[in-house]
């Protein structure tokens, strides 16, 4: 990506993520309600694409097709383009992230997700390649079935969009009733237990993610403690967690916590930091109460700025989204 003159509405965004897309001919907004309001003006869906400055492959994808002029002519065409920076708003993150888990059983960055005007999810998935390639459709064949689908089955669609919308709602831990009604959390835990992997901990296959909110629930639940002890335990012995410097990368490649992806996050390592001493309040095992000190000791050495940070007024989710 180049720092040529802004072709978007992404060049005074405070985001430098944000603005590395400035110049793109993709025709971007930040995430605004001007945006929705010229998806529904023009009866067209919205793209929104979600990632983040070291994300590989959110660079990789942007240079293939977002800076490919045909497909950008093809995205200005059929869609109106949301980029958002999933370290300036979690909050959407989180929410289109659930979408995109439900949907297709992963996640990852970036994120593409196809929204109805009124910010209901109806067709997601991570990274798509330029050329059809290994059983993955092509960027510009998603972006034309989409569209097609959109012109000639739009009832489905929104059918679609609305039943998904609802299902993540029923699925969000939150209060629900009058005051004093106690959730069931069993089934959550169960369901958890069906990808845990016992050997190595964890969930589900390679890559493996350290998703401390999902330990953090899981240290709560009496069944649910020995799952999320072993995991922390399996990922403090592997390459995950750096042991020399302190500090956890992103995520593993393999199953076994072994081989980092080679990127450390402050948001990440700030998560696992509260579940590592949430660990050692359930268990009393100074391991974890150690790391959490080392990785403390690593964020304040490397990741502590000097000029402090800085934080920009925040446009909310539309309601038809929000879990």
């Amino acid at each position: 990506m180049t720092d040529t003159a802004p072709r978007n509405r992404l060049g005074a965004e405070s985001s430098p993520y944000l603005r590395q897309h400035a110049s793109n001919p993709v025709h971007w907004y930040p995430w605004s309600e001007a945006a929705f309001a010229e998806a529904r003006e023009r009866g067209v869906p919205v793209l929104l694409s979600v990632g983040y400055s070291t994300c590989h492959w959110c660079h990789v994808m942007a240079h293939e097709s977002f800076e490919d002029e045909a497909t950008a002519e093809q995205m200005n065409r059929d869609f109106v383009n949301i980029k958002v920076d999933r370290e300036e708003r979690p909050d959407i993150d989180a929410v289109y992230m659930a979408a995109t888990q439900a949907m297709t059983g992963q996640g990852g960055w970036p994120m593409t997700v196809f929204l109805t005007p009124e910010g209901e999810p109806f067709y997601a998935g991570t990274y798509y390649p330029p050329q059809d390639m290994q059983g993955m459709p092509s960027f510009r064949r998603v972006l034309g079935s989409v569209a097609h689908a959109w012109q000639n089955r739009q009832a489905d669609m929104l059918e679609m969009a609305r039943a998904l919308t609802d299902h993540i709602r029923e699925s969000s831990v939150r209060e629900r009733g009058q005051a004093g009604e106690m959730l069931d959390l069993t089934r959550p835990v169960e369901q958890l237990a069906r990808f845990y992997d016992p050997q190595w901990g964890g969930f589900g296959g390679a890559p493996k993610f350290p998703s401390p909110t999902t330990l953090d629930f899981l240290l709560t639940q009496p069944q649910g403690q020995d799952m999320a002890l072993h995991t922390l335990r399996m990922m403090l012995s592997g390459g995950l967690y750096d042991q020399l410097g302190g500090g956890f990368h992103r995520y593993s490649v393999d199953e076994r916590w072994l081989v980092p992806h080679f990127e450390k996050m402050l948001y990440d390592n700030a998560q696992l930091t509260r579940t590592l001493l949430r660990a050692y309040q359930v268990s009393g095992d100074t391991l974890f109460s150690g790391a959490a000190q080392a990785t403390l000791a690593y964020l304040e050495r490397e990741m502590l700025a000097p000029e402090g940070a800085t934080t920009a007024p925040k446009t909310p989710i539309p309601r038809a989204s929000r879990g």
